[in-house]
């Protein structure tokens, strides 16, 4: 088996042995479950090669969301991110709030899932994007750089907003979200509300085109609250005076 890189197989094949042995399982029965340990081994290793393929810096899930922290988002809304369905529709997502109230995690458990789906992610910050983009330009492979970031199912971009674009940048946000308009979805966290983005996209044009793409389109979430940090720090505190 191994011979023929049926690992999934060999890795369950002696417990399989062992419970058809005991449940006098039939031959068929014996062969459904090495083929299915075969298929899902498999499975795991394609979402591990695009899960890394992602680049994520966190490996969030939606079901560690703290629910009892006091912030706006709602279980129905963490469901309709969680369901994908914005994925399928190639719809760009907008995930608005102050700093942590927990953007980053929801945008990158989000990810995590479509890697699981058998989606390809590309997760990035702004400012890692605006370094790759001046590195690419310098070094004659910005048609390159730019092709690669069309290709992924759904590319997260964190923290929009931090600094305000020159309008180079600006249009290569706009030949970005254009170039991923039919079929693919693009996710940003932002401290800024849409309205908010001709504060850091300085030519009125560009900004105008890249509102346009997105308000009529997005999903939208608007998160408020209390810092997840703060929570975290808190039942820490609690639990020390507790033991």
């Amino acid at each position: 088996m191994a011979e023929m890189k049926l690992l999934g197989m060999l890795d369950v094949f002696d417990q399989a042995v062992t419970e058809a042995t005991r449940d006098k399982t039939g031959y068929t029965e014996f062969l459904d479950t090495l083929l299915q340990a075969e298929a899902d081994y498999r499975q795991e290793r394609k979402t591990g090669y695009r899960i890394k393929a992602a680049r994520f810096t966190l490996r969030p899930a939606f079901e560690d969301i703290d629910f009892t922290a006091s912030r706006s988002i709602s279980k129905a809304q963490v469901k309709e991110l969680y369901s994908l369905q914005w994925l399928t529709d190639a719809r760009p997502v907008l995930l608005i709030g102050q700093t942590g109230v927990g953007k980053t995690f929801l945008a990158q458990a989000a990810g995590l899932h479509a890697c699981a789906r058998g989606k390809s992610v590309f997760y990035l910050t702004l400012t890692t994007w605006l370094e790759n983009l001046a590195l690419a330009r310098s070094s004659g492979t910005y048609l390159r750089y730019r092709d690669k970031l069309s290709r992924p199912d759904l590319v997260i971009i964190d923290d929009f907003g931090l600094r305000k674009l020159s309008a180079t940048e600006a249009q290569d946000l706009c030949e970005l979200l254009e170039e991923r308009s039919i079929g693919k979805s693009t996710l940003f966290t932002t401290q800024l509300p849409l309205d908010h983005w001709s504060e850091v996209i300085p030519d009125p044009v560009i900004a105008d085109a890249i509102r346009d793409r997105l308000e009529h389109s997005a999903l939208t979430l608007h998160i408020t609250g209390e810092s997840y940090r703060g929570v975290k720090a808190r039942k820490l505190a609690n639990k020390k005076k507790d033991t």
